[in-house]
């Protein structure tokens, strides 16, 4: 069971960090945008191999990101703008921190890091296409969600994966392996969803 099935459970979180972010000024979007501040922080502090500054800066993206939702509730400024804006953003963060990963020498894995590297990326955006082409296309009417891990884990994964990496470098090569084999997993999670709430399978 993934966060997403979950975060009902955490609904109370949400609200609190909403009413007490909320009083700051900062619109939702606002929150949104700076979320690449902390993220060019993951990015600088790979690129030097210090992990578990790399690590601090992770959890204060996601923080961020957490942040821009519960403060849209609270205020009552859902909107679709913002949940695109929030979607654009998320990819761009997990594409920078991918970057900087790349930029780690790190030891393979039967294949090299680089080529791991890859494959996660390639689930990690297929994961998030599978909910947007199924919507284009009419297969389904809401949005997909689900799967083995969504964002929240797969950040969960990695800050894990750094923080050990402090000691062993290897380990963050094992996470991104991990994260490889169950971004694609998700991915193909929601097309079969996609397929089973559609009807039209060929």
């Amino acid at each position: 069971m993934t966060f997403y099935g979950n975060r009902q459970k955490f609904q109370w979180l949400s609200v609190k960090i909403g009413g007490a972010f909320s009083r700051l000024g900062v619109s939702p979007n606002q929150w949104t945008l700076m979320t690449i501040l902390p993220t060019l922080g993951t990015l600088y502090s790979l690129m030097n191999s210090n992990f578990l500054l790399a690590a601090v800066f992770l959890i204060i993206t996601g923080f961020i990101d957490l942040i821009d939702g519960s403060v849209a509730r609270v205020m009552g400024k859902v909107t679709k703008l913002g949940a695109y804006l929030d979607t654009m953003m998320d990819r761009y963060v997990e594409s920078l921190i991918i970057i900087g990963l790349l930029l780690v020498a790190l030891p393979g894995f039967y294949l090299p890091a680089a080529v791991w590297l890859f494959i996660y990326f390639m689930g990690s955006m297929m994961t998030t296409y599978a909910k947007s082409a199924a919507k284009e296309k009419e297969l389904v009417e809401d949005e997909l969600s689900g799967g083995i891990v969504e964002r929240a884990e797969r950040f969960f994964i990695l800050f894990i994966g750094m923080v050990l990496a402090a000691y062993d470098r290897s380990i963050l090569t094992y996470a991104i392996v991990i994260l490889a084999v169950l971004t694609n997993i998700s991915a193909l999670q929601r097309a079969y969803k996609a397929k089973s709430m559609s009807g039209k399978g060929r």
